[in-house]
């Protein structure tokens, strides 16, 4: 036979996720495979009535320290590497009386879900695996001679071509293995070093080595743009409620904008307390177009949806309480790509299923603003680091540099704006008035085209429902950054707003000051500067 089939004889199984795998044993054994296994997976095997030998047999020695040494072993990894067409290797393997070993099934003790539900540092370390990963390198490694299955859904395809090919796979298939074992290897290494990095007493924010895995949660069929191929992968271990914790009821499959976009709006609804009041977020192309606080959630939705929307059609709407049959009822009028919600209830769903396209997601919770954690960026050969920004207005000292202060209610619309800011796309201009957006400038490359942007979507709004002033009058106005120069802040004062919110912190903050107080207008410093590019 040439080299371009793998037959497979024995079989060493060694598993922590026990789904199918009797049943996969079982098509093995009818096979003539002979099966070889340790500890519980043995066990589970046995009691089916399996012909199983425990790997201590093939060893000679018993597994020992709480099983935490079992398969480091020669007869098992002699068994594992040799190379079949290797005189020497084949020669060492009679010398020693190794077996040589075709076929490796592993899946790795559960350290992601074990840091995934908070459990005890020493219950942590003890679900290292150390055995199954050099079991499988060894395996991969060797993937001209020995198959590697370390996902339970590959069990199918794997008896399917063994039964098509006489008990033989294809090389192809083995190298193809051998690529996804390596690369759950990784992945699995990956949460082991972060999590250790995150419980090091002196924790570096730049370690020498970064690692990055993650699990395939969805082939996407294009990214920004169709010649674009793209994928979703979650963090293992990971818990931030969000789009990687969500459950999708209906609608069609999320695509790649999708997902960014509604990342984007779960985690700016996420700023508003639930307990405090309801929010409504909208959002297209990653911006917030419109966004309110309010008594309910339709009266957030409402709101929301009157500061722009013309954006709003096609968007993402996402809310920090239940989703209720009044705003589902509401937010299905219009077309909507998404909803995303802590949860629903069933009248709600019901709602929405009329709607066979528009997909509804339950998250299952709202995610801390003020919770750590790192974001991370690609650039070409390399990618940046950086703490998540976990800093919220609430927690911010307001500084009155003007000689007029806010008034309640502008002290209310400041950290509102504040809390929208910090969600769009630099240089950022927010206008809100009684907790809602009544116009955003987005993205700009200089912040007064920002605050003219803004300005205009305000003035547009009030066209739009034949209110002779524009919005801006009598509103408050955030910006995600210092004003350089007076300019922005003078578009702002001559649209209407009546008061400032900025982090402060330019060399002509006394030019800026100045320009407030001839205006009247009041100003508030955070010292705390809210990119996001």
């Amino acid at each position: 036979m040439s080299h371009d089939q793998v037959r497979l004889t024995r079989a060493l199984l060694s598993v922590s996720d026990k789904a199918g795998l009797v049943d996969f044993a079982r098509a093995l054994d009818a096979r003539g495979i002979a099966l070889v296994s340790t500890g519980g997976t043995h066990r589970e095997l046995k009691a089916a009535g399996l012909p199983v030998t425990e790997v201590a047999d093939l060893t000679g020695y018993p597994e020992m320290m709480d099983g935490r040494v079992k398969t480091l072993h020669p007869a098992v990894h002699g068994g594992l590497l040799a190379v079949r067409q290797n005189p020497e290797h084949q020669a060492a393997l009679a010398a020693h009386g190794i077996g040589a070993i075709d076929l490796l099934v592993v899946n790795l003790y559960p350290f992601e879900a074990t840091i995934a539900r908070d459990a005890s540092y020493d219950d942590c370390v003890e679900n290292i695996d150390v055995g199954g990963p050099a079991m499988i390198r060894a395996a991969a490694k060797n993937h001209a001679d020995v198959a590697v299955v370390v996902d339970v859904s590959d069990y199918g395809a794997i008896l399917d071509e063994l039964a098509a090919g006489g008990g033989t796979l294809s090389v192809a298939t083995c190298r193809r293995l051998a690529g996804k074992a390596f690369a759950r290897t990784a992945a699995y290494d990956a949460a082991i070093a972060n999590w250790m990095a995150a419980q090091a007493e002196a924790q570096t924010s730049a370690p020498a080595f970064r690692a990055l895995g993650g699990q395939l949660a969805q082939t996407l069929r294009y990214g920004e743009n169709p010649h674009q191929t793209a994928a979703f992968y979650r963090t293992p271990g990971a818990t931030r409620p969000g789009i990687a914790t969500a459950r999708q009821l209906q609608g069609k499959e999320l695509s790649y904008n999708n997902l960014n976009d509604t990342d984007a709006a779960y985690e700016c609804v996420a700023e508003f307390d639930p307990a405090r009041s309801a929010a409504v977020v909208i959002v297209k192309h990653a911006n917030p177009c419109g966004v309110a606080e309010g008594a309910t959630l339709l009266d957030a939705y409402e709101r929301a949806l009157a500061c722009d929307p013309t954006s709003a059609f096609g968007g993402i709407v996402a809310l920090n309480r239940t989703l209720d049959a009044e705003a589902a009822a509401k937010i299905v009028e219009i077309f909507t790509e998404v909803i995303i919600a802590p949860d629903a209830t069933p009248e709600a769903i019901a709602l929405v299923a009329a709607k066979k396209n528009l997909r509804l997601l339950l998250a299952g919770g709202l995610p801390d603003p003020r919770a750590g954690g790192e974001t991370v960026k690609t650039l070409s050969g390399g990618f940046l680091v950086q703490g998540r920004d976990a800093a919220t207005v609430d927690d911010m000292t307001l500084t009155v540099v003007t000689k007029r202060a806010p008034t309640e209610q502008e002290y209310a619309d400041l950290r509102f704006a504040y809390r929208i800011a910090k969600h769009v796309k630099s240089n950022a201009i927010v206008y809100a008035r009684n907790g809602a957006t009544v116009g955003i400038g987005a993205g700009q490359m200089s912040r007064v085209d920002s605050s003219r942007i803004a300005a205009w979507k305000a003035a547009e709004g009030a066209a739009r429902i034949g209110v002779p002033e524009s919005l801006a009058k009598g509103a408050v106005v955030a910006s995600d950054a210092f004003f350089p120069f007076a300019d922005g802040l003078l578009a702002a004062a001559e649209a209407g707003a009546t008061a400032v919110i900025q982090p402060g912190g330019s060399m002509r903050d006394a030019d800026v000051i100045a320009a407030a107080d001839a205006a009247g207008l009041a100003m508030v410093f955070t010292g705390h500067r809210h990119f996001r590019h």
